[in-house]
């Protein structure tokens, strides 16, 4: 059994009208879904994606008043971003520019040249040059940002724990991850996890390990979970799974897009394990994915006090 690469992030907004704005305006990413956080109903969860929404391209967004993040381990430190090979990364460095984004300029990671910048919070984030070839893109035909050289996908993440054995335990044994190459960043030494048999920066976790530094804190501009892609067919084994190995989990969650399962792994960084099904169609038409208020169907009764408690977005 065997997970299929990364499935979303999901991070901490506290300006969630402008950072609609910066993902669908700058980065030229989909706002596929306009729910609200279904733990916090006072919050809006923004999903932006690729023009279908698809999983594996969705980098998803908390608005809670928080305070920026204090940085540090325990935490998923940069997400990936892909783009059509090297050529692209000039295309965007320009963009990233001409946006008043301040940006690194391209450099090798890992044999992949990336480009290194950060949303107007302080969300760490790398345009990395994918050269996979094949597959099926989505560009979003109302996106400013040119069909050739939108965003494809989420990939790799890069992950700080304090030890990296019993993270690497967990990952190999409970959830099947491939440790592959490694490579040197900053004097430290990264460990390559693979999803499923296929390769690709799409289905990649970077592992480093940071002894002896502080604990992030959570917050505006720091990451909240990650997912990783499973299927309905193995939803329930991926569920005993957790249980047979006694880390300790939520047990089965309905999103109503997707269902879940929680874990902490035992670095501390919050795990999600989701269905690819059934999707964000399951309650729009594919045309108008995002355009208006789309709440699970427990939350529906609520409606009125909910909008009544959001500011509405552009």
């Amino acid at each position: 059994m065997q997970l299929h690469g990364i499935h979303h992030v999901t991070a901490v907004t506290a300006q969630a009208a402008e950072n609609h704005r910066f993902y669908t305006q700058v980065l030229g990413l989909r706002l596929v879904k306009k729910t609200v956080n279904q733990d916090d109903v006072s919050a809006y969860h923004l999903f932006y994606a690729d023009g279908a929404g698809t999983p594996g391209s969705d980098l998803t967004f908390f608005d809670w008043p928080a305070a920026p993040e204090q940085r540090g381990t325990r935490s998923v430190i940069r997400t990936g971003l892909r783009v059509d090979g090297e050529a692209a990364l000039a295309w965007w460095g320009d963009r990233l520019t001409a946006s008043g984004v301040i940006h690194e300029q391209p450099a090798a990671r890992d044999g992949r040249m990336v480009l290194d910048f950060e949303d107007p919070e302080g969300q760490r984030l790398s345009l990395v040059a994918d050269e996979e070839t094949g597959g099926d893109q989505h560009p979003w035909a109302h996106s400013p940002v040119p069909p050739e050289q939108q965003i494809r996908g989420l990939g790799p993440l890069m992950l700080s724990v304090p030890q990296a054995n019993r993270t690497d335990r967990v990952f190999r044994e409970v959830l099947n991850l491939q440790a592959g190459r490694t490579y040197e960043m900053s004097g430290r030494t990264v460990q390559v996890y693979q999803a499923g048999d296929r390769s690709g920066p799409g289905r990649e976790l970077h592992l480093v390990a940071e002894p002896g530094g502080p604990s992030a804190r959570p917050g505006a501009a720091g990451v909240h979970h990650l997912a990783l892609r499973t299927t309905l067919a193995d939803y329930d084994a991926w569920a005993a799974r957790l249980n047979d190995f006694g880390l300790p989990n939520s047990g089965p969650v309905d999103r109503f897009w997707f269902r879940s399962l929680y874990f902490r792994e035992p670095g501390g960084i919050l795990i999600e394990i989701a269905t690819d099904e059934p999707g964000f169609t399951a309650d729009e038409p594919p045309e108008t994915l995002g355009q208006s208020l789309s709440l699970p169907p427990f939350l529906e009764p609520r409606r009125h006090e909910i909008e009544a408690g959001l500011v509405p977005l552009p």
